[in-house]
């Protein structure tokens, strides 16, 4: 007969304190013993009764059972979508506290695992708008709806078409959205009337499980300069009934599409950027601006997706340069060379790397549609390209830029930093603990004279950093 395995954890838990947000919608608690514990669907403040349902190493996953006291700082969430789609999971706690959490996440990534000192915080800047931030969204179809907990049972009919996001973990779930708070302009109108016209037409739904059907993923993107660019993913190359819903599409929303794109994905991921985009009508490309640079979009263009809040993110960035007209700057993982030409005008010339060479194509194309003539582009890996060589050819810089991807930088990148000894970086990151990690190793010869979080992504835990360093001998 079997040993019975003992329970890896306790079927309750009681009073858990929540005393912070964390990642993937969670808050960080304590037991009354001190124990950690990650709680979903709560906030900081709450004081509840939780039923533990994952252990990873030392650390509790749980839900909530009851709640023996509700924060101060809960709101009304403003989505009626909150709790089911996978988005925006701080609207119920106020925007205030979730700027304080933010910045607090920074400050211990900091203390925790970059054990460095910064000589000057400043405070966590937050987003103008809240709401309707966005300037691209994707948007899965399906055949069949994802029913709640309460509609399992009822005379809901899940048998509908279906435009929306997946419900959180579950890539064959999807929730029919409504109204979406993220993206401005006629992203609600688009999609709910895409879905309308589709359905009219007789265009099969994807189906995620049985992988048939059509219309399989819509993405929008949307500028402040009013400009709005569809692409709208098939499943299959069904020319006749394709033409069909693009050429209805552009007749009743014509007026709302400035470009229009659709793509064939007949793979199991929803991965659009490594598929041919066809372009079917209006503009190759959206005008949008960041400032006084005007950049021009494609549907596979990596941009910034909060352009406002861009905007100051990139100013925050130009002011720890300290440039004067006279610097040589390095920007490194410059995607379409959105910091490179932002700070094109306050310095002599800037050199851009970045690993995707479509990015590249845009940088160049977006520096002569601004004119910008001190600014060159080179694609490739960026420990591959920056090397002595290659500073020996472009002169070493007086200022290096870098904003790399969640991972953080490369080891062979933060050493050639080391032994080119640029007197002068600034680090952009949107993961305040790679960046801490990479700039522990820069500790050897760098300070941190200033940092300060900025809130590109309002309601989620997401959050970016600007640091700036100087060569510790200067």
């Amino acid at each position: 007969m079997a040993r019975r395995r003992k329970n890896r954890f306790p079927a309750r838990i009681d009073n858990v304190t929540i005393t912070g947000l964390a990642d993937k919608g969670f808050c960080v608690g304590k037991t009354e013993e001190g124990m950690t514990v990650f709680v979903e669907d709560v906030a900081p403040g709450d004081v509840v009764d939780v039923r533990p349902f994952r252990k990873k190493k030392k650390v509790l996953f749980a839900a909530p059972l009851t709640f023996h006291q509700r924060s101060a700082e809960r709101v009304e969430p403003f989505c009626q979508h909150f709790g089911v789609c996978g988005g925006c999971k701080w609207q119920h706690f106020a925007y205030a506290g979730q700027l304080r959490e933010k910045e607090r996440i920074v400050r211990d990534a900091f203390r925790r695992i970059g054990k460095v000192e910064v000589e000057e915080w400043q405070p966590i800047l937050g987003s103008e708008e809240t709401r309707f931030y966005r300037n691209k969204l994707e948007f899965g179809c399906a055949n069949r709806r994802w029913l709640t907990t309460e509609e399992i049972g009822t005379d809901i009919d899940n048998e509908v078409p279906v435009i929306g996001f997946h419900r959180a973990g579950a890539y064959d779930k999807l929730i029919q959205i409504e109204k979406c708070h993220l993206q401005h302009g006629p992203s609600n109108e688009l999609r709910n009337g895409l879905r309308a016209l589709a359905t009219e037409l007789d265009i099969p739904f994807y189906d995620m499980r049985e992988r048939h059907g059509l219309l399989r993923q819509l993405m929008v993107r949307t500028t402040t300069t009013g400009e709005c660019m569809l692409v709208v993913a098939f499943y299959a190359d069904e020319r006749e009934i394709i033409t069909r819903f693009l050429d209805a599409a552009l007749d009743r929303f014509g007026a709302e599409i400035t470009s229009l794109y659709y793509c064939i994905n007949p793979k199991v991921n929803e991965y659009l950027m490594d598929l041919e985009m066809v372009h079917y009508a209006g503009t190759p490309t959206i005008t949008e601006r960041l400032d006084h640079v005007a950049f021009r979009i494609g549907p596979k263009s990596f941009f910034q997706t909060n352009t406002r809040q861009a905007e100051r993110l990139y100013a925050i960035a130009r002011e720890f340069a300290g440039l004067t007209g006279q610097e040589n700057v390095y920007d490194l993982y410059t995607g379409l060379g959105s910091i490179a030409l932002y700070v094109a005008d306050r310095c002599r010339q800037v050199v851009g790397i970045e690993e995707i060479p479509a990015a590249i194509d845009d940088a160049r194309e977006n520096a002569k549609l601004n004119d910008v003539t001190n600014a060159t582009f080179y694609a490739g890996q960026v420990e591959d390209i920056l090397t002595a060589d290659f500073a020996e050819t472009h002169g070493r810089p007086d200022v290096l830029i870098t904003d790399p991807p969640r991972a953080g930088m490369h080891p062979k990148v933060v050493q050639m930093l080391l032994k080119m000894e640029v007197p002068r970086i600034v680090y952009v990151s949107c993961n305040p603990a790679t960046q801490a990690r990479d700039l522990a190793l820069l500790d050897e010869k760098y300070r941190v004279r200033q940092a300060r979080p900025v809130d590109m992504f309002p309601h989620t835990s997401h959050v970016e950093n600007v640091v700036s360093l100087t060569l510790r001998n200067l």
